[in-house]
C-alpha cells in the first residue's frame, strides 16, 4: 500500500501566499487524467492514453493557500471520434471511463474525495448510437457513429470561473467500473467515489471540477 508522501517530497508549489498549505493527491483514472490547481497543472498521468490497457494510479503533492479549484481532466482511450476502441479486430468495442481522487493535508486529514459534490461536463461524447460497436466499417460522423465535442471552456480551471450551471459528477459503483491496475495499490478514504459522465462507455472526455473552501 502507499502512504503519504514524505516531508522531503518535490511539490508543486503554486503562487506563493500567506496561509499556503501542502497537500498530498492520489488519483486513479481510465484510462488517463491531469490536474490542475487554480490553472496551474500539479499532476498528470505518467502512461500515455495510447498505451494498450494504461491503468495505473499516481500521487503527487503541492503547496497553495485556501480556498482553491481542483479541475480534473479525464480521458478514456479512442481510437477515433467514432468513440471506440481496436476498431476492425474481433475486440472492436467502446471504451469505458471512471477516475478517483483524493485529497490529504500535511497532517493526513481528507481535505477533498470524489464524489457528487463536484461538477462535470462531457466534452466528447460517442458513439451517439450504441450500435456504432457492431458496425463492419465504423466511420467517425456517419450513421450510427455520430458524435459531439466541444472546446474546454475558456478559464474552466480556475477559482473565479462560473459552473453553476454545470450538472453534478456522476457516481458510478466499482463493479461498473471494475478498476484495475494500480487501483488496488492507494488505501482509499472509505468516502472517495469512482466519478465519470452520466455513460461510462460513451462519454470519452469529461472535465471535472471542486472548490476547496
Amino acid at each position: 500500500m502507499k502512504t503519504p508522501l514524505p516531508a522531503i517530497a518535490v511539490l508543486t508549489c503554486l503562487a506563493s501566499a500567506a496561509g499556503a498549505e501542502t497537500f498530498y493527491g492520489d488519483v486513479w483514472a481510465d484510462n488517463w487524467f491531469a490536474l490542475s490547481v487554480n490553472g496551474t497543472q500539479v499532476a498528470e498521468d505518467s502512461v500515455p492514453i495510447t498505451t494498450e490497457r494504461s491503468f495505473n494510479a499516481e500521487s503527487f503533492g503541492f503547496e497553495v493557500a485556501r480556498p482553491f479549484v481542483l479541475a480534473l481532466t479525464a480521458k478514456d482511450f479512442k481510437e477515433n471520434d467514432t468513440g471506440l476502441e481496436y476498431i476492425g479486430s474481433r475486440r472492436q468495442q467502446m471504451g469505458d471511463g471512471g477516475v478517483i481522487l483524493q485529497l490529504r493535508d500535511a497532517a493526513g486529514q481528507s481535505v477533498a474525495v470524489t464524489d457528487d459534490g463536484w461538477q462535470c461536463i462531457v466534452i466528447h461524447e460517442a458513439p451517439l448510437d450504441k450500435s456504432c460497436e457492431s458496425e463492419s466499417n465504423p466511420v467517425a460522423g456517419q450513421g450510427a457513429c455520430g458524435f459531439e465535442t466541444a472546446a474546454e471552456p475558456d478559464g474552466w480551471d480556475t477559482l473565479g470561473f462560473d459552473a453553476s450551471d454545470w450538472p453534478a459528477a456522476t457516481v458510478h459503483s466499482a463493479s461498473a467500473v471494475d478498476p484495475k491496475g494500480g487501483y488496488d495499490e492507494i488505501t482509499w478514504d472509505s468516502a472517495a467515489e469512482l466519478i465519470w459522465g452520466p455513460d461510462l462507455e460513451t462519454n470519452n472526455t469529461v472535465l471535472c471540477r471542486l472548490v476547496v473552501e
